[in-house]
Formats: structure tokens, C-alpha cells, sequence
């Protein structure tokens, strides 16, 4: 028997096998919600580490390191008369031997030696002053100050100024507490200093004699000339109680300022490629808002010398 085939018919289509790769890959819904959580903990890890570095600016300081202050030893004249060397000190008792009249021929020998000499002290006198008939004393060449010897520095009192900027009474007096400083009224026919602190609140004041003054040794600040920083400490003194007409208005500053005082100074002026206290002449501080709160004084300037050997 034979078949017949019927090639009307068509064949069935063979369902074809989708291949993977190229335009075969979709993104899943799992992996954009895995990407989406990914980005999400990246940025929230980078702000949490921007807070940890505020958080740590703000609860810790990291200063540049305390430097060693040598000790100043300042030499001073005390009352002695200005002048440009030094008078010599009169013997004491056991230096001086018993005078004995001396003979014809010896007066002659010292004479004779005393008027060739005229010339060789005249030459020693190192000074650019001109000679005054009206006394033999050359004078004390140390600055003025407790009589002593030291080194050729400026003393503070005289090398620092301190600058405030403030625009009224309000923010003056909030320096002044910060730094602890007290004001004080003396002279004008009182004996005693009055102080007043803390001005901010309730203003206080107390009243002591310069002797007990002198005991604690503070560094004390006064006005050169009117301004309107000197009106606000009048008016913070009156505001306490204090008297302050025809008195003189002195700023105390604590040990602690006066020790950051000394490392800004010092820190500055190794900064500028000098070496020692010696070579300063002036140095200007100013108080300015610090970064981490309250106010603290930088250096804005410093003048220099050349110190005597």
C-alpha cells in the first residue's frame, strides 16, 4: 500500500527557545529596592559622620601645645637719678683703709698722675649726652622700675595693649567677665582701691589697700587718652557703687590671662622668625570671638628692637 502525503497541510510551528544575554536582561524589582536602600545607608552614613565631626569641635580643643615662658628679669633703677652708665657704689666700711697723710713728693706723683688721666675718663663716658657743669654723676642707665638688675627687656606694662571691639556697654561688659577682669577706681583723695566685677549680673564691689595689692602682683591696665570704652568702665564702676570722679581708672587682669597672653606672644614672635623677648618692643592684642565660644585675644601686631648687649 502506498501513502499519500498532503503537502497542503502546513506543519505545526516548533515554539523557539528564548536565548539569555544582550536584550534578554531585566532589572528586577528586588534589585531597585536593594539599590534604593544601598544609596539611602550611604547617605545617612555620611551625615552621621558630618555630626560626629560638629559633636567633636565642639566638646574637644586641640591647642598647638604650651610653649616654656622664660622667666623676665627686668632691671629697673628704682629712685635713682636718669642718666646714660652707671655711678660708682661707695665703698663699704671694710673696703675703706685708714687714711694716712701722705708726703710732699708723694703729692706731686699724684697730681702729675691725676692730669694725665683727665683725658682717658672723659674718653670712658659712653654717651652721646652732653656734659652739664651742674654735677659729676653719670646717673643710672637701667629703666625706670624696682630697682634691680635683669635683662634689657621692655617690661609689660609697657610692651602689651589690649584692644576691645565692642559696640556697646552690653557686649563690653560680657568681655570682661569672660576674661575676669576687675576695674578699680583709685587716688582722688582715697586711700583705698575700690574694685567692681562682674557686670553682667548683679555688679560687685569690694574696697583694699594697695599694699595688699602689691602682694598679689596682678598686671594692671590704664587709659591713655579718652574714648568711649573708657566711658563704659566709668559707667560699669558707678553701676557698682564706685566713685570715679577725679580718680584713675585701672584695668586688673587674673594670672590666667596673663599666662594665654604670654603664649600668644611668644607664639607669635617665633612665628615671625625672632628668638627671644628681648628683641620685642610692643605687642598689641586684640579681643575677638573665639571659634569655640566666649572671646579670646589674638595678636595683631608686634613691633620689634634691637636689645643692647
Amino acid at each position: 500500500m502506498s501513502s499519500v502525503v498532503d503537502e497542503g497541510k502546513s506543519k505545526k510551528p516548533v515554539p523557539s527557545r528564548e536565548v539569555r544575554g544582550g536584550t534578554g536582561l531585566r532589572t528586577q524589582r528586588v534589585d531597585m529596592v536593594a539599590s534604593l536602600l544601598m544609596a539611602g545607608l550611604v547617605v545617612l552614613g555620611m551625615l552621621v559622620f558630618l555630626l560626629l565631626l560638629v559633636w567633636l569641635t565642639q566638646t574637644f580643643t586641640w591647642s598647638p601645645g604650651e610653649l616654656i615662658i622664660e622667666e623676665e628679669r627686668i632691671a629697673g633703677r628704682g629712685d635713682h637719678a636718669e642718666g646714660f652708665e652707671r655711678d660708682i657704689e661707695p665703698p663699704g666700711a671694710e673696703e675703706v683703709e685708714e687714711l694716712v697723710e701722705p708726703t710732699l713728693q708723694e703729692s706731686l706723683e699724684a697730681v702729675t698722675e691725676a692730669a694725665t688721666s683727665v683725658a682717658a675718663s672723659l674718653d670712658a663716658v659712653d654717651s652721646d649726652s652732653a656734659s652739664d657743669s651742674s654735677g659729676s654723676g653719670r646717673g643710672d642707665s637701667r629703666p625706670p622700675g624696682p630697682l634691680g638688675e635683669g635683662d634689657d627687656i621692655v617690661p609689660r606694662f609697657e610692651r602689651w595693649d589690649l584692644k576691645f571691639l565692642a559696640k556697646g556697654k552690653a557686649p563690653y561688659a560680657q568681655q570682661l567677665d569672660f576674661y575676669q577682669i576687675e576695674l578699680a577706681s583709685i587716688g582722688g583723695g582715697v586711700k583705698t582701691v575700690d574694685y567692681a566685677s562682674r557686670f553682667t549680673g548683679s555688679p560687685q564691689s569690694r574696697s583694699g589697700s594697695s599694699a595688699d595689692e602689691n602682694k598679689t602682683g596682678r598686671l594692671y591696665f590704664m587709659w591713655r587718652q579718652e574714648n568711649p570704652l573708657k566711658d563704659f568702665d566709668r559707667q560699669l564702676l558707678e553701676t557698682a557703687g564706685v566713685r570715679t570722679q577725679g580718680r584713675q581708672i585701672l584695668k586688673f587682669i587674673p594670672k590666667s590671662l596673663e599666662g594665654a597672653l604670654e603664649q600668644a606672644e611668644k607664639r607669635y614672635f617665633l612665628d615671625k622668625g625672632k628668638t627671644t623677648i628681648k628683641q620685642v618692643a610692643k605687642t598689641i592684642f586684640e579681643s575677638r570671638p573665639a571659634a569655640g565660644g566666649g572671646y579670646e585675644f589674638v595678636v595683631i601686631e608686634q613691633r620689634y628692637r634691637t636689645p643692647k648687649e
